[in-house]
């Protein structure tokens, strides 16, 4: 299965040699140039700590992913799920998983687009919320400012499609497990081309992989990713290549079918994985992570 992963993407991860970061050992720090990469908590009055990799390198850029929880979940919680930290450690990313706020109530979530989930009109702007913890981070760690992702599931999957709409400049690509756009396209004013990765489960009852109705209508999971293809210049028509994922460990074989646009402007993607029976929350595979960062490693931003 992971070879499988590795050919759609294109992409060969080779393993670099990295020596502990401190502010000692830090030669930048040391002489007051560049980052100290020592600050770990960001966010000021919704603060979040920043997973810094084992033997990271504060001289060497590294890519940056926020992962972003659904509703009624936390950043912790969705961390047991995907397990992040450890992938993080393994190839040597800036990791962290805010919490959105609470509603009234008490259930979590992130004021995304205008079907998910802001059910009881909060005036909350996860949007600059968001921003500003990727820019802080950048300002206190060499990161790559052209590998900075965002996954997210659920309502955090729509949140990853808003970030991608209002600051897709700062993004390079977004992976929404059981997410959508927005129903009116013209809501979303990206003024930069993103990656775009949609899992979802065809059996979805929760987020309909057809589309449905939460505070208003949202697209389908072929209609979302159709209207990113668009918003990304892609010229060729999707196809579906003659492979399958493995990504839910619940159903039998590999029974996600994979469709791809191809001819994406600036090295950009758009793929869509489709679970066959899959439901809201996948029992996912050890594939699925390594898949998700498989794709964003070969879709940097151009």
């Amino acid at each position: 299965m992971r070879r499988i992963g590795l050919m759609l993407v294109g992409f060969v991860c080779a393993a670099v040699g990295m020596s502990a970061c401190s502010p000692r050992g830090s030669s930048q720090a040391a002489s007051g140039q560049g980052p100290a990469c020592v600050k770990t908590v960001f966010g000021d009055k919704r603060p979040v700590k920043l997973h810094v990799p084992k033997n990271y390198v504060c001289r060497t850029a590294a890519p940056l992913v926020v992962m972003l929880h659904g509703y009624t979940s936390s950043g912790n919680g969705k961390e047991q799920y995907f397990g992040l930290n450890a992938e993080a450690d393994k190839r040597g990313f800036l990791y962290m998983h805010p919490d959105g706020t609470k509603d009234r109530q008490g259930n979590r979530f992130w004021n995304a687009t205008d079907a998910c989930c802001n059910f009881y009109g909060s005036i909350v702007d996860d949007s600059a919320y968001i921003s500003t913890l990727i820019s802080t981070v950048k300002v206190a760690y060499n990161v790559d400012p052209k590998r900075v992702y965002l996954i997210g599931h659920s309502n955090g999957g729509f949140m990853t499609y808003r970030m991608a709409c209002d600051h897709g400049d700062q993004i390079a690509g977004i992976a929404s497990l059981a997410g959508a756009m927005y129903q009116d396209v013209t809501q979303c004013k990206a003024a930069s081309t993103v990656s775009v990765l949609q899992i979802h489960g065809v059996a979805d009852e929760t987020i309909s992989y057809e589309g449905g109705m939460l505070g208003r209508r949202y697209p389908s999971a072929k209609t979302t990713v159709a209207d990113w293809a668009s918003r990304d210049r892609c010229t060729a028509a999707p196809v579906t290549p003659g492979v399958s994922l493995d990504l839910d460990s619940g159903i039998a074989g590999s029974e996600s079918k994979v469709t791809v646009y191809g001819g994406c402007s600036a090295g950009t993607a758009v793929q869509l994985w489709s679970v066959a029976g899959g439901a809201h929350t996948l029992d996912i595979t050890p594939n699925v992570v390594p898949d998700i960062m498989d794709f964003f490693y070969a879709h940097p931003k151009q």
